[in-house]
């Protein structure tokens, strides 16, 4: 068997080779991954796949060398310059790669005559036609109390259609769709109605809230500052603001740590106080005795969960009327009859009255339909979606 070639085609020829290696092995991972996780893999790991290939031939190779009366010397500066660009264009090839072997798993099923199938339809069920087609309205809203989705993301989904089972419920189907946009699409939260033939009715988005914003209670912000915090002061600790003054020492205010980085403090503190912090000033914070805030550790929960709270009148002509509150499918804190006090946490046979105000936790979807429910009668069963007519 011969070495390594020496020569500037021989070298190119080894560079090709092992950068098609790398494409393909990381092209394999990718397709994988999305199989399996039904995510796109990230760049890290595709590079580190299709490069880790190409460490092992080479180091394989030379480790083989000597017994095969090659040169085993491989700190001469061609063959470190060879292997240098090997790797290079190995990891270039391990992206692009990656790439096609995602895009390949997502459009697996664009052979078979369909453009977007759900994971668990197969070639077979597709080809005789047993199938459930559900195209997204053109136009899509956003979800109270979410962030908005991306313009750019809400006019890739307009329109586009989604190809499932045809032997399922309308909830199952509702599920797949859900699944389908948050996994492929990224979006955090999705509000959607179906038709018992599989139409769209309705279809809201909003994304998740990064950061330290979804953990403060409203009416409070995030303030970064210089501080000396007591020894044993960490996070979720009350503390008062001090800096020095003329007088001494001044209280500059009262904030809750939600951080801390060697001498820079991350503090919850009322808006109101936020524009008395000086970026260039020390401060010193003295801890104070720990305070229950039942209110502000719910309202922080609440922003960071997949449920909102929502506030809604029982309509005398609603179907809510007469029924207990543990029929209803959510979390009721709270119910304020028309002339009586707030009753906190109510009994789940406590029956509900026209006039009365809920303060219901759940889902967007969930609290829409009971929202609905509470102002109208409605009329809505569940039966399996039907054949699309085209198929």
């Amino acid at each position: 068997m011969q070495t390594l070639p020496q020569n500037p085609e021989g070298a190119l020829v080894q560079i090709i080779g092992l950068a098609i290696l790398s494409g393909t092995v990381a092209g394999a991972v990718a397709f994988v991954h999305r199989w399996y996780a039904r995510k796109r893999i990230p760049n890290g790991v595709a590079i580190l796949a299709g490069v880790g290939t190409v460490g092992i031939s080479l180091g394989t190779w030379k480790a083989l060398q000597p017994f095969m009366g090659g040169n085993p010397d491989v700190l001469l500066l061609p063959e470190a310059t060879r292997n240098i660009a090997s790797f290079a264009v190995a990891g270039v090839t391990a992206v692009i790669g990656a790439r096609i072997g995602d895009r390949a798993t997502t459009n697996m099923a664009a052979l078979s005559g369909a453009t977007k199938l759900d994971d668990d339809v197969s070639r077979i069920v597709g080809a005789v036609g047993r199938m459930v087609t559900v195209t997204l309205p053109e136009t899509i809203d956003d979800i109270d109390g979410y962030d908005a989705v991306s313009d750019e993301t809400k006019e890739t989904l307009a329109g586009s259609s989604f190809v499932f089972p045809r032997r399922i419920t309308v909830t199952e189907l509702r599920e797949r769709v859900v699944a389908r946009l948050e996994d492929d699409h990224g979006i955090g939260q999705v509000d959607i109605d179906l038709a018992s033939d599989g139409t769209v009715e309705y279809l809201a988005l909003g994304s998740r809230i990064a950061g330290l914003g979804p953990l403060l209670v409203p009416g409070t912000v995030g303030v970064a500052i210089r501080a000396d915090p007591a020894f044993s002061a960490g996070a979720g600790d009350f503390v008062a603001v001090w800096r020095r003054s003329d007088d001494g020492a001044e209280r500059v205010a009262t904030g809750e740590i939600r951080g801390t980085a060697e001498d820079v403090v991350t503090l919850a503190v009322d808006a109101t106080d936020a524009r008395k912090f000086d970026a260039t000033e020390q401060y010193r914070l003295e801890t104070l005795p720990r305070q229950s805030r039942p209110e502000r550790e719910f309202v922080a929960r609440l922003r960071s969960a997949d449920e909102r709270m929502g506030v809604l009148t029982v309509e005398p002509e609603s179907d809510l009327v007469g029924l207990p509150v543990g029929s209803l499918d959510s979390t009721v804190v709270a119910v304020k009859p028309t002339d009586g006090a707030v009753e906190t946490l109510p009994v789940r046979s406590r029956l509900l009255a026209a006039g009365d105000d809920l303060y219901v936790v759940a889902r967007p979807a969930v609290l829409r339909r009971i929202e609905r429910s509470a102002r109208e009668k409605s009329d809505t069963t569940e039966t399996e979606p039907k054949e699309n007519p085209s198929q």
